[in-house]
């Protein structure tokens, strides 16, 4: 019974890494390769180290599913919770599993990945806002499941869906408005990842100019703080973001 428990749950990872094919009993065909090299580019945990193909690299996948830490829910289950095929929740997981063997990343395995995209300047900030947006139940790691989520909204999502996880993004103490403090910490920590040689060269009193114009566009009322209604009707107002959203469409 224990060495059948034991199948089940190879054949589940496998399902969803896409190292097995439950029709054929076979590994996928070269078209994964294809959909799975336009992932690479897009994900913080996908870095741009080539994925070795799956015929490459069957042993090893049987020896490191064994070894996960962090067993992610069944294949339906994610389909009901995203808005990603099938296919593409098998390359997600599999991009998430090469960065992430033990199934989960922790803050600081986050901020050392996402290093890799901005070497020219320090990330460690941003990403450190950025790992709390994904980490939705606050316990300090990020799951398969907690990706995918995000990564649902922000290239599948609504408009209004985008615009609350941005919001979510930028209220750093999740207390449903956004203050001049903590829009400057966010941009500061955009700046910091730019990095300090960029052309034209940045000024240092930009972050905060960038605040001011924010709030001058988004905080109506002129109470101090942007909530998530006025940033909302703000973005949607503005052709330039509304482009920006738009652009997230065809990602994938």
């Amino acid at each position: 019974m224990r060495g059948q428990g034991r199948k089940e749950s190879l054949s589940d990872s496998r399902d969803l890494d896409g190292s097995y094919d439950q029709l054929t009993g076979h590994p996928p065909g070269p078209t994964k390769k294809a959909l799975k090299q336009r992932f690479l580019k897009l994900l913080p945990c996908c870095g741009p180290q080539a994925l070795p193909s799956v015929s490459e690299n069957s042993v090893e996948d049987e020896f490191e599913l064994s070894t996960v830490c962090h067993r992610p829910e069944g294949l339906e289950q994610l389909q009901e919770q995203t808005k990603f095929t099938r296919k593409e929740l098998q390359v997600l997981y599999r991009g998430f599993k090469n960065e992430c063997p033990s199934g989960i990343v922790n803050e600081e395995n986050f901020k050392q990945i996402y290093s890799q995209f901005f070497p020219q300047g320090d990330s460690s900030t941003y990403a450190t806002f950025l790992f709390n947006a994904f980490d939705t139940n606050h316990d300090g790691s990020v799951s398969f499941e907690d990706f995918v989520a995000g990564l649902s909204v922000i290239l599948r999502g609504t408009v209004d869906d985008r615009l609350n996880w941005a919001f979510n993004l930028y209220d750093l103490n999740k207390d449903g408005c956004i203050t001049k403090e903590e829009m400057l910490d966010i941009m500061k920590s955009i700046y910091d990842m730019m990095g300090k040689y960029t052309y034209p060269a940045l000024r240092e009193e930009a972050p905060r100019e960038h605040v001011e114009s924010f709030f001058q566009k988004m905080d109506r009322n002129k109470d101090g703080v942007v909530t998530i209604e006025e940033f909302i009707e703000s973005c949607q107002k503005d052709e330039n973001i509304m482009r920006s959203m738009q652009l997230f469409d065809n990602v994938i």
